[in-house]
């Protein structure tokens, strides 16, 4: 295989190497999860940095999938984001990180090479990881299209593991920092994340490198990055309904909250879901098309994994009334008297 040569100096803005001066560990991108209301719940914790759900480029280019603006849009005043970008075309991704930095603001920009569901494959994601040159140049057209740091976030390869070459060639291309989840595409989610393959790609390039894969307890991930060397580790799954993984990785505070104060933490992500997508209605601005607490179904019970009796409910939530009453045992008993 061939590696590009190296990418010629953009200004950058240093980013990934600020918030890795610190320690802590980073919210992977999570479709369905890390949307503003947990990213804002993570970056209180402490999260070094957050990932938005992935943004087709070519859907932000053309303007063809609007759900790209709820899935790139910040919260007020949030800081510390890198939207994430999926595609396979050099001028396309070019022009989405020119529009994903003025409509986002966005801290950096990052590029999927890691997701491996069938509906992404020939369109970006992990399917590049089989023609890795063509990767490279996604990344070189990002880098000169915009003056933040570019990264990227990459599986071990597609159905054999190919993760040092394709990490040395990302980083000639020019990425900022590669995290690197550790299983193949063909795993998709099955098996155990290679922790061992990590370490030896830590090692073989010069920029950080982010360990992602099977992170669920804070213990977990302070062993990961000693035996690995990683710079950090990236954490999805175990934060879900947990941003508390993030203040434990930044301050040694591994106690979780009381039932109580974990409930309140529940609610408090409901009522941020409801001000995030509860918007005026297109055709009637005077209307609102208020914020349905579905997708938080499979999210509330994880705050409360020791309060069986409260999931039936949970799993039914259709408004924030519903989620108030289903939190009410909890909530109720510590209310002002």
């Amino acid at each position: 295989m061939t590696v590009p040569d190296a990418a010629p100096a953009v200004p950058a803005t240093g980013f990934y190497a600020g918030r890795l001066s610190r320690p802590g560990a980073v919210l992977a991108p999570m479709a369905g999860y890390s949307d503003a209301p947990m990213r804002q719940l993570a970056a209180e914790q402490g999260a070094l940095w957050t990932v938005s759900e992935m943004i087709s480029a070519r859907g932000l280019v053309l303007g063809s999938e609007q759900e790209s603006l709820s899935l790139g849009r910040p919260y007020p005043g949030e800081q510390g984001r890198a939207v994430q970008l999926f595609g396979a075309d050099p001028d396309v991704l070019a022009d989405a990180v020119g529009k994903a930095e003025a409509w986002f603001a966005p801290a950096a920009i990052d590029l999927n090479l890691g997701c491996p569901v069938p509906k992404v494959r020939g369109k970006g994601g992990a399917c590049l990881l089989q023609t890795p040159e063509v990767a490279y140049a996604l990344v070189r057209a990002m880098r000169g299209a915009t003056g933040l740091d570019v990264s990227a976030k990459i599986r071990l390869g597609w159905d054999e593991n190919r993760s040092v070459e394709i990490a040395q060639g990302l980083e000639a291309a020019g990425a900022a920092i590669v995290t690197v989840h550790g299983r193949t595409s063909a795993q998709r989610y099955t098996g155990h994340a290679d922790w061992d393959a990590i370490g030896r790609v830590a090692q073989a390039v010069r920029i950080p490198v982010i360990g992602s894969g099977d992170v669920l307890s804070p213990q977990q991930a302070r062993e990961r990055t000693r035996q690995t060397g990683v710079a950090a580790v990236m954490i999805g799954r175990g934060a879900v309904g947990n941003p508390w993984m993030f203040r434990a990785m930044a301050s040694g505070e591994d106690t979780l909250p009381p039932a109580e104060e974990r409930a309140r933490t529940a609610l408090r992500h409901a009522e941020l879901q409801h001000a995030f997508y509860t918007t005026p209605h297109r055709r009637d601005p005077s209307r609102l098309h208020v914020a349905s607490m579905r997708p938080l179904r499979k999210v509330l019970p994880k705050y409360l994994p020791d309060q069986p009796d409260l999931h039936p409910a949970l799993h039914q939530v259709e408004t924030l009334d519903d989620v108030r009453a289903a939190l009410a045992p909890l909530l109720d008993a510590v209310a002002p008297v």
